[in-house]
């Protein structure tokens, strides 16, 4: 149990990992809890996949320690409770999709029903289809359907809704929320920033190998950014870069798009300092907003 109650499922302490002579995890430490949806994210190269791989048995640390479920992660008991979705595995093209379904439940102590795998992961009307004659769509949501089959206790979400239309990326969302909710860990990484926010209890943010930040959605866009301002105006960066609490300056299009602690105080110093401001709008930064900020923090510590 971690200090809320939370049963921890996988844990990493202080691990390190080279690949390739690369150094790629930099004494990373974090939790996995049950009935929580954790969300890895970080640049390309940061270590999610590698982090992952760890935490699964793929990969065994150079140094620090890795748990799943008590146990080394690479022991088949461990394994045994979890379900994975990959950015790409390759499935045989003649069998049917309900072929592969019941061939995974089979792997397991306490599967679904196939009929409930198929409704959960969108497959209905799709499970006399050849796995060669599914679009890339519909694979992922056969992906995401031998990933639940078991019932697994930790489900790992690589990239899980790539390639799905927006109904479909929503039916996913529903589904994964509900096996958090239903006592599962869920560990996601994505490429989406809106499918982390919606989905997410809490973000891990790793860049260059370690954890810059690990708190709740709406913890990371409080700490980092609290307020974004757009607008057009006169002033040049470095007259905006001045103002009041303005932690980044952005441009685009003509527009300015500034990261800010307190919205209030930095809007009424913009309009003081030039008052033909005009397309003024004040909002809550976005969890695209705050990775930005805090990615440009990182860059300029460096």
């Amino acid at each position: 149990m971690d200090r809320n109650g939370m049963a921890v499922v996988a844990r990493l302490r202080g691990v390190t990992k080279t690949l390739g002579g690369r150094p790629v995890l930099n004494a990373i430490s974090l939790e996995v809890r049950a009935g929580e949806v954790t969300a890895l994210l970080g640049p390309n190269g940061a270590g999610k996949t590698t982090t992952v791989g760890v935490l699964t048995g793929r990969f065994a640390p150079d140094a620090g320690e890795a748990e799943l479920f008590g146990l080394d992660p690479g022991r088949p008991a461990a394994r045994a409770r979890i379900g994975v979705v990959l950015q790409s595995a390759g499935l045989p093209d003649v069998l049917t999709v309900r072929e592969l379904v019941s061939l995974h439940s089979g792997y397991y102590r306490r599967p679904r029903e196939i009929h409930e795998t198929m409704a959960l992961a969108g497959l209905e009307g799709l499970e006399k289809r050849r796995a060669g004659a599914l679009s890339g769509g519909q694979l992922r949501r056969l992906h995401y359907a031998l990933a639940i089959c078991g019932q697994p206790d930790l489900l790992v979400l690589d990239e899980p809704t790539t390639g799905l239309d927006h109904e479909a990326r929503r039916r996913l969302w529903s589904s994964v929320r509900a096996e958090a909710d239903a006592g599962t860990a869920v560990l996601l990484t994505t490429h989406y920033l809106e499918e982390a926010d919606a989905l997410a209890d809490r973000i891990i943010v790793i860049d260059d190998g370690r954890i810059v930040a690990d708190a709740t959605p709406s913890g990371i866009k409080a700490d980092v950014a609290g307020s974004t301002i757009r607008c057009r105006t006169m002033l040049p960066d470095p007259a905006l870069a001045a103002l009041p609490g303005v932690r980044s300056v952005r441009r685009s299009g003509g527009a300015a798009t500034l990261l800010v602690a307190d919205g209030a105080v930095a809007a009424r110093a913009l309009l003081g300092a030039d008052p033909s401001v005009s397309d003024l709008t004040i909002s809550a930064a976005s969890l695209e907003d705050a990775l930005g900020d805090l990615s440009a923090t990182i860059r300029k510590a460096a």
